[in-house]
């Protein structure tokens, strides 16, 4: 049986990440391809226990770096219960987030540094980055726009513009080391319109690897 394809939405918050990678799943499904839907943190049982720990607005005393090992952690375990076997079954695993929101956000956004939160991954992921990215760009001022109307506010929603800034910073660092498994999106489209491009572009990313394993 052939391997499926690991499809990662990355983007800064307010970005529309999750509803857009919600709405081209199902479609996806709708239209007969066999996927299923994740997130990060979580995406397991475990891992989202490691998920409630890092987002309690009420952590305000963690570390840096011990956020930075529990993403690590959380993404181990999310690979290896779900990504892995669903991948080894011949799906298309739908992620909302991975390797590159811990490069952004901790590597950049909490100053580790990229080359060390790489590290830490490689380490937790052994290698198994994304297939295809599907980054949905939006400047971070408008992004925290976005969420200001939300109900609950986790601890890095509530984290200050500059943070946002360098995690945008970051990002921009990220689509260019690994642009050859990006694609990049104008995330100020209507919903209607993202939902509409990602899923044509993932239809035709698709058709060509397919076309590219028969010949």
């Amino acid at each position: 049986m052939k391997q499926g394809y690991f499809i990662t939405f990355e983007g800064p918050d307010g970005s529309g990440k999750t509803t857009i990678s919600t709405k081209v799943y199902e479609r996806l499904t709708k239209h007969d391809y066999r996927a299923i839907y994740t997130r990060e943190p979580g995406g397991s049982r475990i891992a989202e226990k490691i998920r409630d720990i890092i987002l309690d607005p009420s952590n305000t005393e963690m570390d840096v770096k011990t956020e930075a090992l529990l993403y690590a952690a959380s993404r181990r375990q999310h690979l290896v219960e779900r990504i892995l076997p669903h991948l080894a079954n011949g799906d298309i695993v739908i992620s909302d987030r991975f390797i590159d929101s811990s490069l952004a956000y901790q590597g950049v956004g909490r100053s580790i540094g990229i080359e060390a939160i790489w590290d830490i991954n490689m380490f937790a992921i052994e290698g198994r980055v994304p297939d295809l990215t599907i980054f949905l760009d939006i400047d971070p001022e408008l992004g925290l726009a976005r969420i200001n109307h939300r109900q609950f506010k986790d601890r890095l929603d509530q984290e200050s513009l500059d943070f946002h800034q360098r995690v945008f910073s970051g990002y921009q660092l990220i689509k260019n080391q690994y642009q050859h498994r990006m694609a990049i999106f104008d995330a100020t489209h209507t919903i209607e319109e993202l939902t509409n491009e990602v899923y044509d572009y993932i239809i035709d990313w698709i058709a060509r690897r397919e076309s590219n394993t028969v010949d």
